[in-house]
């Protein structure tokens, strides 16, 4: 392990001492006092990570990884309303820099529990700028990549809006109209209609048309994405998550690694006009460490942990190179309660490389995998030639095998088999949910960041580096639409004709007309579309409707006598 210099060491100390007095440090309490060169910003994140699967990563890949030469810190990760935090809130503090509330993606919270949140009630619910907003009205490219689907909860944070994390319909109509250069993940089931059997759309919109209309190179496999030659990319490689990287070879070969989509994001959105002449951000998610983690399949764990390590790499590659792109890697929160040693264990003293490694070497799929082979054969002979051949697995307890036998199907098998493969390498786990730890903190290059930090307090530190302000964008992007338009003497109101295409209606007295489709950053004339800087959000808590102060402007040159 490398030492680390006295000044990082100072840093880490003096940032302890004041998160102990209650004070978070400030975006640039640990950058340097002259303003750094940051025309790119990669913000990495393994969603959900326990900080002991970085150490049980390395013992089984027998070498350092590429993340830890570049260890500067850790990250508070507490929300509004809990000191363990679910990836909506945990996405939110990220994208926002501010604290959010359970299930919340990019709003403010209304539910504050946590002493010391910064909450303001009459904000409940309202939208708020993101990272990725701001880095795109600065006229740089933006891109997502994650391996869950797209409209989970993290990547949602910096690309949508809505109080429910589940509302993926909703969150994937907001990122297609966001104007985003490269999105590459899974999800494709959220982009089409379900009149015709593609997909889950109630609106039964084609979304992806719509992004071909909008000049994207739509991909579905790992060789059209490496052909794709565009400056717009869409890429969406599963219906739903993509597979863990260990099970990749046998259920998904079509799929890219997330190194490979990390290195196609960099290039497109690098040589694209926008990256050229004012550069990029970039948010890249590992995000089946967390979902490995809740099953306590440490296969799952490591696999994705070191996928996400060598997307890391990548983007370390490209950033010293580069020299003017700042890399933040962390997690959202812990996962798991992972222990390298369990209670039952009776040798603590005496625990051996060989005893640890040996079990987790030998294993060729996740417990997911396992999962799908045994979909339809749940035969005891069966069982056990698969996590013979499989996992190195010999000796199954008839109890073992009557708890596959009796589980549930696909995930929630790997709840089951997880726990079996932990226990025959020494692997402890203390539950199925989050936890309330501060995660590793990762950083590299001009304006890289050490020591302890609030998870809201990168969010404004990108923002710095990147010449925006987040609080000032809340007036740009998400206006109050309805007084604001009473006030010019107009009338508005939501029309949920179609439930599930809602329109903002704005008239005037003498009958004239614009419409503001919900979730989009269009206004419709009878003329013409305007495309809008930013999407037009629905609060159906609050029945409040926010639209970019450009509508606003538009409207009144359109409607106002």
């Amino acid at each position: 392990m490398r030492t680390r210099s006295p000044g990082i060491l100072l840093t880490l100390a003096l940032s302890v001492a004041l998160a102990a007095c209650g004070h978070a440090p400030l975006p640039r309490s640990q950058a340097s006092t002259t303003p750094p060169s940051v025309r790119n910003v990669i913000f990495m994140m393994s969603d959900g990570t326990p900080n002991e699967a970085w150490a049980l990563t390395r013992w089984v890949k027998g070498a350092r990884l590429a993340s830890d030469g570049i260890l500067t810190g850790a990250v508070q990760t507490y929300g509004a309303d809990s000191i363990i935090t679910d990836s909506a809130p945990g996405g939110t503090a990220f994208a926002t820099g501010r604290k959010g509330t359970d299930k919340g993606i990019a709003v403010a919270p209304w539910r504050v529990t946590i002493a010391g949140v910064d909450a303001n009630p009459a904000q409940a619910y309202a939208p708020l700028p993101t990272v990725l907003e701001g880095a795109r009205l600065t006229g740089r490219a933006t891109g997502l990549v994650a391996t869950a689907n797209i409209q989970h909860a993290s990547p949602a944070a910096f690309s949508a809006h809505t109080f429910d994390r589940g509302r993926y319909n909703d969150i994937g109509e907001q990122q297609v109209y966001q104007d985003i250069d490269v999105v590459l993940a899974g999800g494709e089931q959220h982009l089409l209609p379900m009149a015709d059997g593609r997909g889950v759309r109630q609106d039964n919109e084609d979304l992806v048309r719509v992004l071909q209309g909008k000049g994207y190179d739509f991909v579905r496999t790992r060789a059209q994405m490496h052909a794709a030659s565009g400056t717009k990319l869409f890429g969406m490689f599963a219906r739903d998550d993509m597979v863990y990287d260990l099970d990749r070879a046998q259920f998904a070969p079509d799929q890219p690694s997330l190194a490979e989509m990390t290195r196609k994001a960099i290039d497109v959105l690098s040589r694209s006009e926008k990256g050229q002449r004012h550069g990029f951000f970039l948010f890249v998610e590992g995000s089946k460490v967390d979902w490995a983690a809740h099953a306590n399949d440490p296969a799952g764990v490591i696999s994705d942990l070191a996928a996400y390590d060598e997307a890391v790499k990548v983007a370390l590659d490209f950033a010293r190179a580069d020299g003017q792109t700042l890399i933040i890697s962390t997690s959202d929160h812990g996962n798991g309660g992972l222990t390298i040693g369990r209670r039952e264990a009776t040798r603590y003293a005496t625990t051996d490389d060989d005893s640890l490694v040996t079990p987790l070497r030998r294993a060729t799929l996740t417990g997911e995998g396992l999962a799908r082979l045994m979909a339809q054969d749940k035969s005891e002979a069966h069982i056990r030639d698969v996590l013979a051949r499989h996992w190195g697995v010999q000796d199954l307890s008839a109890q073992e095998v009557q708890a596959i036998q009796t589980a549930p199907p696909q995930t929630w098998l790997q709840y089951v088999l997880g726990p079996m493969l932990s226990s025959r390498a020494g692997v402890g786990w203390t539950t199925n949910g989050h936890t309330g730890g501060d995660p590793f903190l990762y950083s590299f290059g001009p304006g890289q960041v050490s020591g302890l930090w609030e998870n809201t307090a990168l969010a404004h530190h990108m923002a710095s580096v990147m010449g925006f302000d987040l609080p000032a964008l809340q007036e740009r992007l998400f206006v109050d639409a309805v007084p604001s338009l009473a006030a010019l003497g107009l009338q508005a109101e939501v029309d949920r004709t179609q439930a599930a295409n809602p329109v903002l209606r704005v008239r005037n007295s003498q009958g004239e007309e614009v419409r503001l489709p919900i979730h989009k950053n269009e206004l419709l004339t009878a003329e013409r579309t305007h495309e809008l800087e930013g999407v037009v959000v629905w609060s159906d808590q609050t029945g409040k409707v926010y639209v970019p102060r450009q509508a606003l402007t538009l409207i009144r040159a359109k409607l106002v006598r």
